[in-house]
């Protein structure tokens, strides 16, 4: 199955305890924040889009810039834990003391790496189709398993994924009617800034 991989602007932080011990925090998922246009489509994750994934216990691993060389935490070692809030998806890694760790820890406090990202792949009726109301291509993400969450330096993963999410939009060309949502207060001044792209 597919892997898609999505980056937000939600920060992450390096947080310390009174001893000194250090974690790494974040959101890798903002409920309903739409995406920018990901190759025809905007995208959003609607809250418990990601309640299955947890309750089952899925095996999901932390990983710097999604490169699995690179192992942050993983929830089955209890490095790794992850919350659905009201919020989105919070993250918190408890980093090893290994040099590519110790280093990504260094780059974030001087906020030289502030956003994250999640990998995930859509269950079986797991996202819903309607349109903007701009009548713009709208998915939301309503049941996903959780494959890993990152912290990464740069959005690198925009064009070579977005190829995967139009799979998503091809697998559903039997689209609903359209629905009319109500207006986002900087929806128009998004549209006159960058068109049909929600940043």
């Amino acid at each position: 199955m597919d892997i898609e991989r999505r980056i937000i602007d939600a920060h992450v932080e390096v947080r310390a305890d009174h001893a000194g011990n250090k974690t790494i925090e974040g959101y890798a998922s903002v409920f309903d924040s739409r995406s920018q246009n990901l190759g025809g489509f905007v995208e959003r994750v609607r809250p418990g889009a990601f309640a299955q994934s947890l309750a089952d216990g899925d095996d999901v691993r932390a990983l710097m810039n999604h490169d699995s060389n690179f192992v942050l935490g993983r929830r089955a070692s209890g490095t790794l834990e992850l919350a659905e809030d009201s919020t989105g998806l919070h993250y918190r890694i408890t980093p090893s003391n290994a040099s590519y760790a110790r280093d990504l820890v260094i780059a974030m406090e001087r906020g030289d790496v502030s956003q994250s990202s999640f990998g995930f792949i859509t269950n079986p009726d797991g996202d819903e189709w309607a349109y903007t109301e701009d009548q713009f291509p709208l998915r939301s993400l309503l049941s996903v398993r959780l494959v890993d969450v990152s912290p990464v330096t740069f959005p690198a993963y925009l064009d070579t994924e977005s190829k995967v999410a139009v799979r998503a939009i091809e697998r559903a060309q039997g689209m609903v009617a359209p629905v009319v949502e109500p207006e986002d207060p900087n929806a128009a001044l998004r549209r006159a800034m960058f068109g049909r792209k929600y940043l």
